[in-house]
């Protein structure tokens, strides 16, 4: 009936205080029994058994295991005994009967339910016994009725204790298991977030600079003999552009700043240079920039490098897929938000293909930019169609939750 482990020892004190009022009890009864006898029978030929059997439940019941121990053999063993020789005492003296309320509770405690009612109902019956052979004069109801009626409320009384106990024990096992899951759920959330955080950056910048240092160099192997000097030049712009990915992957594995915005440099100031230097490495495509606009308050960082790594990805898109000779990057900032829009005169696009992209397919720019957008509580809305170009525009609220 008793669990072992962290909620049986939880319950341990309060345990102990119970089982020594029950071993007080217990003693202080059976002391109680031996006076009343001794005081009201003396010279009985059987006193030397009275005494002998008086002192030999104490010590039997002294060198027994706790009243609150879990079942084990030895102690139904005990309790068998210890039972026994109340019995006998019962049949000889009726004045030890009520010895048997603390052993109601060691049964109830030891035995299963079925075995410990059948216990409580023979001890009632013993009790009831000693009471009528000790009243004098007329019947009293009182002596038939009052046992059985005591050892049924202490029953009921412990029963249901029990099973109360059993249930809180069940339900302090079901949080501790809830709140060891929710732990590895957040834990496995943490991961999930860190390795999209990780993707999301690996595709804006180490991603777009491997495809732009391709590009150069294949660039660079078609005019290596006929244009030794320009296959030299893209050569120089691959290795600078390799430089920059270093240094952006150093920042973001430790989930730092963009490099363009580490030195203090502003939102307008990062995207400027990004416009500049996307102008000059990707060959053919002149970015502009322009900002509409100051913020009320500064751009938190955030919100700055969500916006700043949107560009690099939406450029990228611009420079691998849309075919487009110009691109335009407008920072406007209004009162309660910031808008980023990146337009476009390329090829342009069915925005309803890549809604949900094909798996296996490419398409990871899109779903990074809005779960960029919506980290921060903002939106990115893309507007294009075949031939007309396209315009991206991600909006981010100022007072970005926490």
């Amino acid at each position: 009936m008793r669990r072992e482990g962290p909620t049986a020892e939880a319950t341990a004190p309060g345990e102990r205080w119970l089982a020594v009022v029950m071993r007080a009890a217990f003693f202080l009864l059976l002391g109680a029994s031996l006076v009343r006898f001794l005081t009201r029978h003396p010279g009985e030929p059987h006193t030397p058994w009275i005494i002998g059997l008086s002192a030999g439940l104490a010590l039997l019941y002294a060198l027994g295991p706790p009243p609150l121990a879990s079942p084990a053999p030895r102690r139904l063993g005990w309790l068998g005994a210890v039972v026994a020789v109340w019995m006998v005492l019962v049949v000889l003296a009726p004045s030890f009967a009520w010895c048997a309320v603390p052993l109601f509770f060691t049964g109830l405690r030891t035995l299963p339910p079925r075995a410990a009612l059948a216990l409580v109902a023979v001890l009632t019956a013993f009790v009831v016994a000693a009471q009528l052979k000790l009243s004098t004069g007329r019947f009293d109801p009182n002596l038939v009725l009052a046992p059985p009626a005591v050892a049924a409320i202490a029953a009921a009384v412990f029963v249901h204790m029990q099973r109360q106990a059993d249930r809180q024990r069940e339900l302090i096992d079901d949080l501790i298991r809830t709140r060891r899951e929710l732990a590895a759920t957040e834990r496995r959330e943490g991961t999930l977030a860190e390795r999209q955080r990780l993707s999301m950056e690996i595709h804006d910048t180490l991603a777009q600079g491997l495809s732009s240092q391709r590009m150069l160099l294949q660039a660079a192997d078609r005019v290596w003999t006929a244009e030794p000097g320009t296959a030299l030049q893209h050569v120089r712009t691959a290795a600078s552009i390799a430089e920059r990915n270093l240094a952006e992957a150093r920042r973001f594995v430790h989930d730092l700043a963009p490099a363009d915005l580490a030195g203090g440099d502003t939102l307008e100031q990062a995207l400027q240079a990004l416009a500049a230097r996307e102008s000059t490495e990707s060959g053919g495509l002149a970015v502009r920039c322009h900002v509409e606009g100051t913020p009320a308050v500064p751009l938190p960082g955030r919100v700055a490098s969500a916006l700043l790594r949107i560009a690099q990805g939406a450029l990228a898109n611009v420079r691998e897929h849309a075919g487009a000779t110009t691109a335009t990057l407008t920072l406007t900032c209004l009162d309660d938000q910031v808008v980023l829009d990146v337009a476009d005169d390329g090829t342009g696009f069915d925005v309803r293909s890549v809604a949900e992209p094909a798996p296996g397919t490419r398409g990871h720019g899109l779903p990074a930019m809005r779960a960029r957008a919506r980290t921060l509580g903002g939106t990115l809305t893309v507007e294009s169609a075949p031939g007309e170009g396209t315009v991206l525009s991600a909006a981010i609220p100022l007072d970005v939750p926490s």
